[in-house]
């Protein structure tokens, strides 16, 4: 070999270790295609502004429940962070409203809404999807055209219905109707849907019984599911306010949402009292999220339509 030819590999072998690190360093998506930089931060950008829209209202409503009452909370450039942080204005909501008391109403009405919404579900979403009776498809198009009905259409009916039940004024009025969610069903009954029959079949075969089978088999596969069902229900009633201003009027029953409103027409002009009712109002739903959230998004592919 050359002398030449050496220097022409020695070349190479200096430039391939580059070669290879620059492909080392290309950003690809999950379907391995090339990302370009400016495509990158593109999406880092608008990830950055829907961040800042939804999460930024919580943190500045969380900021200004901090602040004590000498701080002025409108001042020009608005100042973030608190100068003196205290938890007074939560003390303040406690003696102006009886809002523990408040919760432990929203807690029942929003646990009964989760054990009804889950068992319900459950079991009309594995009805739709593993049984097999004559209007099958009549009934899971029912539950889509109930999901087109807007709340406020059928909110007199309902009404009505609690009052001649006898029910209205009382925590289970607030309940009964949001028992079992449409949507809740449907995503139960997708999650149903991508199980394989092969496994029921072989427990058919075995001698297990329907109940056997949904308790055994099909239940434990959707768990994560069940977690997504759970957190809409827990949600949806929690956050409610409509139907409850409706129903309640004896101020010892009113849920959490109810009973903030005091502080909007009390003191309309207290900021900071109002940003500390509304953090221990989302405070619970943060925590739940939280304790969830593993399951939630191993739920959402679970429940997803199927194309």
């Amino acid at each position: 070999m050359s002398a030449a030819e050496k220097v022409r590999e020695e070349q190479a072998g200096a430039e391939a270790p580059g070669r290879r690190g620059r492909r080392r360093t290309r950003v690809t998506d999950e379907h391995g295609k090339h990302v370009r930089v400016w495509e990158l931060v593109l999406r880092y950008v608008l990830l950055l502004a829907v961040l800042a829209l939804t999460v930024g209202p919580f943190l500045w409503q969380l900021s200004t429940s901090l602040k004590g009452p000498t701080e002025d909370i409108f001042s020009s450039p608005p100042k973030f962070l608190p100068g003196e942080p205290t938890l007074h204005n939560y003390d303040r909501v406690a003696r102006t409203i009886p809002v523990w008391d408040y919760a432990f109403n929203s807690l029942k009405v929003a646990t009964a809404n989760v054990v009804t919404n889950c068992v319900g579900a459950a079991l009309a979403g594995y009805a739709l999807a593993r049984l097999r009776y004559r209007g099958r498809k009549v009934a899971t198009l029912v539950f889509i055209l109930a999901m087109l009905v807007p709340v406020e259409g059928i909110i007199i009916a309902q009404f009505t219905t609690m009052r001649e039940l006898g029910l209205n004024n009382t925590l289970i009025g607030v309940v009964l109707p949001g028992c079992i969610g449409a949507m809740n069903v449907l995503l139960m009954r997708n999650a149903f849907l991508n199980l394989p029959y092969e496994i029921e079949e072989a427990a058919f075969v075995d001698g297990a019984n329907t109940w056997q089978r949904f308790l055994r088999i099909a239940l434990p596969s959707v768990k994560g599911t069940l977690a997504v069902v759970a957190i809409f229900a827990f949600m949806g009633a929690w956050d409610d306010f409509l139907w409850p201003l409706i129903v309640l009027s004896d101020p010892d029953k009113f849920t959490l949402t109810i009973g903030l409103n005091y502080l909007h027409g009390t003191f309309a002009n207290d900021e900071r009292l109002v940003a500390a009712g509304t953090i221990i109002a989302v405070a619970p739903l943060i925590a739940l999220f939280a304790c969830l959230q593993r399951y939630f998004f191993r739920g959402v592919g679970e429940g997803a339509v199927k194309g």
